[in-house]
């Protein structure tokens, strides 16, 4: 029997590496956006069409490659960042092991244009599907210019279930905002079919966060910084009242490396408790710099998953750091400069003493005894005039029931012969007597699923009404969110938007669905995008989203006291509703307590 297992070619192998490495164009992005930083570049320019599917290319001028260099950049595992294994425990790169531009090669076409400083002439490398196709040199500037053109094109399974270009669009400015918010003393740009999205200068670290998600996200941040043997932690988290339930930009980086670390991340939000309602979030940029030895990078290819040797005692210094620059905002003094039309009011001067006040003088009887007062007489003429109340039904039940079942030998009687009347306990639940017991609904649930499906109607039918701002509001959106607007802007206007293009990632709010005057609508329209994305390739999942962020923002909230003609509509109109038991994300909306379960409590 001949042997079975064999070697397989690079092309293979390099495809199936790719498989870890190059998931979509937005890896492609992050790899070569990652060596440009490694190679010193000041300036990084990034140009893709139709969302990296055609084409994707990164200039930068760094200190560029020879021409030995840029051929065998290429190959597996060839890489200018480390030399031996003992390397790996003090990486201060972004990239280490090399398989980057082999991945790429295999999935894509590639031209390298590279020159370094000390050359007078660049070289030029041609590439498809891991196979050199030629090499010559040529003219360009220091630095390195990558062209990726035709991303997996010779991988029909894996191009064909790349999503919509908004989506793919999105992703590519997620990855790029996790690299250029570690790096703001480097000058980026980023260009989509010919249009500028983002051009950020270098500056500080707030003015680049400012620059990429607007400046009234810059003015709300609260600065972090703690230095310990074992760590120095800087960055910025949030006031409490920017928490939102979705769309919190959250990000940790770790000597200059973006990481996902859920534990960490725990330890931000323990710091808010109780200044911040149940499953929302605060935005925060917190940065890590340790020693490389006490941290492990090498555990997934997309290295945002980090190992650190001292978690336990970093959770510790990172909690009490964000507490502490939460209690420095609070204990600012707030200074109101605003005193026009106000009456002035003189300081007191106690040296003063001919016009200093006086404290009144209480004035009371202290003979007075109210026990030892005679009862008022004729108390029945108080009552003369008034229509005298015939017991009703119920009160002739009550009275004829008020032993238990189990004493008397009768049956519990079931009340539906009259108007039903509806009791809200601490502004969040509707209590109504049904046949089968107690029935306890959740009001604003309730109210989101009612809502729900009304907006649902309007996305499918005509569009709704809208009602124009007498002042247009201005919503500057992140780039990544920006990149969605173009599938969601029909369905906004079908539910009452009115919203026309300001520049890249700003619109100008012109008018609101008739219904929802007094909300926020630049927060609101926010959080719809923010909840969107995972499903901006799916027109009806769009339709959902879009209803469903509408509807919460809408509803009802907790703490406000209702009617009882408000209660009788939200508990007619949900049992009009498709679904009566869960709202659409699937919370449920009531439960009863069942009679035999209350005459056990009270037997």
């Amino acid at each position: 029997m001949s042997d079975v297992i064999q070697l397989l070619p690079d092309s293979v192998a390099n495809q199936i590496a790719a498989g870890e490495v190059i998931q979509r164009p937005a890896s492609v992005i992050k790899e070569l956006v990652e060596n440009a930083v490694d190679a010193g570049a000041h300036t990084i320019n990034v140009l893709i069409v139709d969302a990296g599917r055609t084409s994707i290319q990164v200039i930068d001028d760094g200190c560029g490659m020879s021409e030995t260099d840029a051929r065998l950049a290429f190959e597996r595992h060839a890489t200018s960042k480390i030399r031996q294994a003992d390397d790996l425990f003090s990486l201060h790169t972004m990239g280490f092991r090399g398989e980057a531009l082999p991945s790429i090669a295999a999935v894509a076409q590639i031209e390298l244009r590279t020159r370094r400083q000390e050359d007078e002439i660049g070289t030029c490398l041609t590439m498809s599907a891991s196979r050199v196709e030629n090499q010559e040199p040529c003219s360009c500037s220091v630095g390195s210019s990558f062209t990726i053109s035709n991303l997996f094109f010779n991988v029909p399974a894996r191009r064909k279930f790349l999503k919509s270009n908004a989506t793919e669009l999105n992703n590519i400015l997620t990855a790029f905002e996790r690299i250029v918010l570690v790096y703001p003393d480097i000058h980026f740009t980023i260009h989509s079919n010919g249009q500028e999205l983002m051009n950020l200068k270098a500056g500080s670290l707030r003015q680049r966060i400012a620059d990429i998600y607007g400046r009234r996200y810059g003015q709300e941040l609260l600065p972090v910084n703690v230095e310990t043997a074992l760590c120095k932690i800087t960055g910025f988290t949030a006031k409490p009242e920017t928490a939102r339930r979705k769309g919190a930009h959250e990000y940790f980086f770790v000597n200059g490396r973006f990481m996902k670390h859920p534990y960490f991340h725990k330890a931000v939000m323990q710091a808010y408790d109780r200044l911040i309602p149940d499953g929302t979030h605060v935005p925060y940029f917190i940065y890590f710099e340790v020693s490389p030895s006490a941290i492990d990078v090498n555990i997934h290819p997309t290295k945002t998953e980090i190992k650190f040797e001292n978690e336990q005692a970093i959770w510790q210094i990172l909690s009490a750091a964000v507490k502490d620059a939460i209690g420095q905002f609070c204990e600012i003094p707030q200074i109101d400069f605003d005193t026009v039309g106000r009456p002035d009011i003189p300081a007191y001067n106690p040296d003063r003493s001919q016009s200093a006040p006086r404290n009144p003088a209480p004035q009371y009887n202290p003979f007075y005894n109210p026990f030892k007062e005679k009862a008022t007489k004729n108390w029945e003429q108080l009552y003369e005039g008034l229509p005298q109340q015939q017991p009703t039904d119920e009160m002739s039940l009550f009275e004829t029931n008020t032993g238990s079942p189990q004493q008397s030998g009768e049956q519990p009687i079931e009340l539906t012969d009259f108007s039903p009347s509806h009791y809200q306990y601490k502004g969040q639940y509707i209590m109504t007597a049904v046949k089968s017991g107690l029935m306890i609904i959740d009001q604003y649930r309730a109210d989101v699923r009612i809502r729900y499906e009304r907006y649902k109607r309007q996305l499918s039918d005509s569009p709704s009404q809208s009602q124009r701002l007498l002042f247009p509001e201005v919503l500057e959106m992140a780039p990544s969110d920006a990149a969605l607007m173009d599938d969601l802007l029909p369905l906004l206007t079908a539910v009452g938007f009115d919203l026309s293009p300001l520049g890249p990632a700003s619109f100008a709010i012109n008018g609101v669905p008739a219904g929802i005057e007094g909300l926020n609508p630049t927060r609101l329209i926010q959080d719809i995008v923010t909840s969107a994305a995972p499903a901006s390739h799916d027109t009806l999942a769009l339709n959902d989203e879009v209803a469903l962020g509408l509807a919460r923002h809408a509803a009802i909230p907790y703490g406000q006291q209702l009617s009882n003609e408000e209660m009788d509509t939200i508990v007619n109109d949900l049992f009009a509703c498709d679904n009566v038991n869960y709202t659409p994300d699937g919370h449920p909306i009531l439960c009863i307590l069942p009679q035999h379960d209350i005459e056990q409590l009270l037997g």
